[in-house]
């Protein structure tokens, strides 16, 4: 039994450190995000998910996805943010049960304006990370996370 124990104690290990990494970068976008552009986390979130898309817009379900949202918590977050002028919906051409949340150009010039805070906060928070000897053995295992490549 020893051996399992041991298995699982790594296992949470991991987790403690993945969990903490991830509070560490979550809590410093928070703080610049919400101080320099109003905006939350999630709602960067959305609005960069969907400038990546071709016409800049998702369906709701995929939007809900790329979030990391239940369908009711994405519509709560996609109400408020229409109602600030950032989204818009619209009905699928092709299958009109479909709705589109779409960025508008105001949406689009409010991330703009929020990337470099994004980009910025993201690098302080992972060069806070890598000088911290619990997490920077994690960082060096995520590559693409590495402060170096910033």
């Amino acid at each position: 039994m020893g051996i399992q124990d041991d298995a699982v104690e790594v296992r949470a290990s991991g987790w403690r450190r993945l969990a903490a990494l991830h509070a560490v970068i979550e809590s410093a976008l928070e703080r610049e995000l919400s101080t320099r552009t109003g905006l939350s986390v999630v709602e960067y979130t959305v609005l960069d998910a969907l400038s990546r898309q071709d016409g800049w817009h998702m369906r709701m379900a995929q939007l809900a996805r790329a979030a990391a949202l239940s369908p009711s918590a994405a519509t709560r977050l996609v109400n408020r943010l229409e109602g600030r002028g950032l989204l818009t919906r619209i009905l699928c051409q092709d299958d009109r049960r479909g709705i589109y949340t779409e960025l508008t150009a105001e949406g689009r010039a409010v991330l703009a304006d929020a990337r470099p805070v994004h980009d910025a906060a993201l690098v302080d928070a992972l060069g806070e990370a890598a000088a911290t000897p619990e997490l920077s053995g994690l960082l060096e295992s995520l590559p693409d996370l590495s402060p170096a490549r910033a």
